[in-house]
This record gives C-alpha cells, sequence and structure tokens, in this order.
C-alpha cells in the first residue's frame, strides 16, 4: 500500500475511532443528563409546594368533601391552554401531576383526579420520605415500554414540626422525550459533521505530506554527481535541480539532502580524477622506471642518450598532464566570466598563432588566419587558450608541409587542418577526458584534456564546439553566437 493511503486510512481511523468515543459518550450522557435536570427541577417544585400545602394539611383541608386553596388552585391548572416554545421544542400541555398522602400514606389529593384514597406507602419515594430521607423513584406505566416511564420526587409536608404527609411531583419520561431526540440527531448530524470534515482535513494533509516527499523524493532521484564524461561535456549534464523549498522539518531534510548531495559529488568527483588520473599516470612512470633502471648500467653512449631523452620526454608528458589538469579543474570550479571588457576573436587568435608558430615552423606548416574580426562580452585569456589547444591538436596531426587555417566570421572561429581526420564513429568522444586518437606516425598524441578544456571553455560562453571532418582533415567550429547566454 502507497504511503498515501495509509497515511490516510491511518488519520481517518484515529479520527474516526475519536468520533466514535465521543459521540458514544454524548449518546450514553444524554439522557441521564436530562434526567437528572428533570429530578433537580421537581424536586424544588415538590419542596415549594410541600410548604404552600403545610397549611391546607394543618387544617385538614385534604378530606374528602372539602378543598382547600392548595387543592382549588392545583385541580385545574393542567387544563389551562399553553404555548411555549423552549428553544426549538414546542411545548403544548402541563405534564406535571401533583398528589399528597397523609401521614399513613393514603392519598388525600391528585390533581389528576384518579388515585385518591389509595394507599402509596409502599411507594418508594412516599416510604423514604415519611421516614424523614430523601425519597424518589421512576417506575414504567407499562413494564415492557421504556418510553412509558414516569419519575416521582417526594417532599415532606411539615405540621406542627412534624411530618404530617408527603407530596409528591411526577413527570413522565415522554414529555422531555423530544428534547432527548433533538439532542440525540443534533450530537449525530455533529458527529457525521466532523467525520466528514475529518476525512476531509485528512485528505488534506495526506495530500501536502504526500506532495512534499514525492518533492523529496524526485529530487533525490534526479540529483547524481557527474560522470568524468557529463563534466568534459557540459552540454550532457542535466540541468540542476533546485532544493526544494518546503517548511518546518521538511525544508531541513530538503536542506541536508542537499549538502549531503555535494558532499557525495565532490566524493565521486575526486574518485573519478583519481581513477583516471592513476590510469593516465602508469605508462610514463612505467617509462620513466625502466628508463632509469637501464641507464644505472654501463651502457653505450647512443643508448644512454636514448633512455635520458625518454626519461626527459616522459617527465614532459607528467607535467602537461598535472598542468593540464589542474586548468581543467579550475574552469570546473567557475561558475561566470569577467566580462568587464570586450574580446576580439582576431587578437585572440593571433596571440594563440604567435605561441605556436616555432612549433609550427619545426614541422614545416604554415598557420594562415583569414575572415573578419568580431568582438563580444567573452575573456580574452579562455578565448585565447581554448583556440591555442585547438591549434595544439592539428599541429600534431598534420603531416609537414601543409596548411592550418583559421577562419574568423561573425561571433565564430574555424580551424582546419589537413590531416587523416577521425573515424566518424569517434566524433562523438571527441572532448572526453583523457579520451585520445593516435597520431598519423603511429605515436600515443597528447594527455586528452584539450578538448575537455575547450568544451568548458565553451560552456562557461554559453557558446557551442563543433567538430566535423574535411576528408582529409578535420574542423573545429568555436560558436560565440551572441544569442547564447554566457553563464
Amino acid at each position: 500500500m502507497r504511503l498515501g493511503l495509509r497515511l490516510f486510512f491511518a488519520f481517518f481511523l484515529i479520527n474516526g475511532l475519536a468520533a466514535f468515543f465521543v459521540l458514544r459518550v454524548f449518546m450514553v450522557e444524554v439522557k441521564p443528563s436530562v434526567r437528572k435536570v428533570t429530578e433537580d427541577t421537581l424536586v424544588e417544585t415538590a419542596y415549594a409546594l410541600a410548604a404552600l400545602a403545610s397549611a391546607d394539611l394543618a387544617k385538614n383541608l385534604f378530606q374528602p368533601g372539602q378543598s382547600g386553596p392548595f387543592a382549588t388552585q392545583l385541580s385545574n391548572y393542567t387544563q389551562k391552554p399553553i404555548q411555549a416554545w423552549i428553544w426549538d421544542a414546542r411545548k403544548t400541555t402541563l405534564d406535571m401531576r401533583i398528589t399528597v398522602t397523609d401521614a399513613q400514606g393514603i392519598v388525600l389529593f391528585d390533581s389528576q383526579g384518579k388515585d385518591q384514597g389509595s394507599d402509596y406507602s409502599r411507594w418508594r419515594d412516599v416510604y423514604l420520605t415519611l421516614r424523614g430521607e430523601y425519597g424518589a423513584r421512576t417506575t414504567r406505566a407499562v413494564k415492557e415500554d421504556e418510553s412509558s416511564s414516569v419519575m416521582y420526587v417526594s417532599a415532606p409536608i411539615m405540621v406542627n414540626g412534624q411530618i404530617g404527609g408527603v407530596l409528591t411531583a411526577s413527570k413522565p419520561s415522554s414529555s422531555v422525550q423530544k428534547i432527548v431526540d433533538s439532542a440525540e440527531q443534533k450530537i449525530l448530524r455533529g458527529g457525521l459533521l466532523f467525520v466528514l470534515l475529518s476525512a476531509g482535513v485528512g485528505c488534506a494533509v495526506t495530500w501536502w505530506f504526500v506532495l512534499h516527499v514525492r518533492r523529496l523524493r524526485n529530487y533525490a532521484q534526479q540529483v547524481q554527481a557527474p560522470t568524468l564524461n557529463e563534466s568534459t561535456h557540459p552540454a550532457q549534464m542535466p540541468q540542476p535541480v533546485a532544493v526544494p523549498n518546503m517548511p518546518g522539518e521538511l525544508g531541513e531534510l530538503a536542506q541536508a539532502m542537499d549538502t549531503m548531495r555535494k558532499r557525495l559529488e565532490g566524493r565521486d568527483y575526486i574518485e573519478g580524477y583519481v581513477r583516471a588520473l592513476t590510469h593516465e599516470l602508469k605508462s610514463p612512470v612505467a617509462a620513466i622506471r625502466g628508463a632509469g633502471e637501464l641507464l644505472q648500467d654501463d651502457l653505450p653512449t647512443p643508448d644512454r642518450i636514448m633512455f635520458a631523452k625518454q626519461v626527459v620526454d616522459q617527465s614532459l608528458r607528467l607535467q602537461n598532464l598535472i598542468d593540464q589538469l589542474l586548468q581543467l579543474s579550475r574552469l570546473e570550479q567557475r561558475q561566470q566570466l569577467d566580462k568587464t571588457h570586450s574580446c576580439s576573436l582576431m587578437e585572440c587568435a593571433q596571440q594563440a598563432m604567435n605561441a605556436l608558430q616555432s612549433t609550427a615552423q619545426q614541422h614545416g606548416i604554415a598557420l594562415q588566419l583569414k575572415g573578419a574580426d568580431s568582438h563580444g562580452p567573452w575573456e580574452a585569456g579562455l578565448v585565447t587558450l581554448a583556440i591555442s589547444n585547438l591549434l595544439q591538436n592539428a599541429l600534431d596531426f598534420s603531416p609537414e608541409d601543409r596548411v592550418i587555417t583559421l577562419e574568423l566570421s561573425p561571433h565564430r572561429i574555424t580551424i582546419s587542418d589537413q590531416g587523416p581526420g577521425v573515424p566518424d564513429v569517434m566524433l562523438a568522444r571527441l572532448g572526453e577526458r583523457f579520451f585520445t586518437t593516435p597520431r598519423p606516425n603511429g605515436e600515443r598524441s597528447g594527455t586528452g584534456l584539450g578538448l575537455s578544456i575547450v568544451t568548458r571553455i565553451m560552456h562557461l560562453h554559453g557558446g557551442s564546439m563543433a567538430i566535423r571532418n574535411l576528408h582529409p582533415g578535420l574542423a573545429v567550429t568555436l560558436d560565440f553566437a551572441p544569442e547564447n547566454q554566457t553563464h
């Protein structure tokens, strides 16, 4: 089961159980509470009427054929019409019954005229009251029908300081049943509304929580350390994923995940660098060691010169590898350019040509610059470095007595050589760190970092590098198109 459903069911179960128990408590307490209020009212009514009946009982005005003021007033009170609204309940009848018994429990007066002369001495309410205790009872008029219950509350009628009789006030439960039913219906409706609101709140809370958890999950899935190939080809790298903006502990968790991501990226990146660097160092280190071991022996002069030259060449190769790695590392740490000065592509190309002119002359290669100059908010040092790396690659792969052309066009420069080119299947890999192709003479070419540096420089400028075969030769185009945004 998915997390959202589990949370919703757990929330709904907890609220449902809470609603059930609360409703049950209310439902169980409604009737007893109404009965307590009714009994409290009957107690006060009985004691008040008992005080009023005391004078008539002392004068024996409750005897048959006699009617004192108390009996006269109460005999007809139930006959009076009434229209009363008690909150939302309508009352149209007076249901209280008043009876008066003598000291032996014989009924002297009944407001309903039913039980005069009956013996009530065995009824609990009358019996206890005659003994000086609190007397009350609830009796069903129909044994099997709870709704026919009648509540009786008795009060002593004091005559000359003695209990001369008992006044009983009684009220049927049916008279307050409407109030009980109305209260229960309101509680049920409120409980149902509570459950529905709880379900709505549960859905909202679950949706909110699951939404943020999914954002964290998507963030964790999208975030991954760049591979060496991706870091060399910035265009292949996924767009940086923004840290989700979340409240409270979820926001702290997102920040913690971002911190962990940065640490993992740094660790993975360093591990990749170390593995690649170790692989690249094996060959020159082995060559230097082998040559050094041989130089310890007594060798002929030509052999000694050859092995000494090998040590120097491999040392230079190691130095070049380290320099380019440091250079690439610095570029990969940069996030923006120095755009305070305008840059001329022709000037950068001319500086690169001047730096490599002697190397070109040694190989009998001519460097030709043509086309119209263009300017832009580029960093001159990096542009010169990119052109120099491309020129160095062209010199490495160009046969002797050939021409390398640097052609300028608006916001663009193309370096073309007349070498063997690159197999089409390998074009896509040019620019990967440490990826190289063999030179025309079969020797191993450079460090495989030159094009990686160029690619990174173009990425910082918001430009691109395109490579294509010319048959013969290879053309590399650096595009500083103005619509591209520099980083």
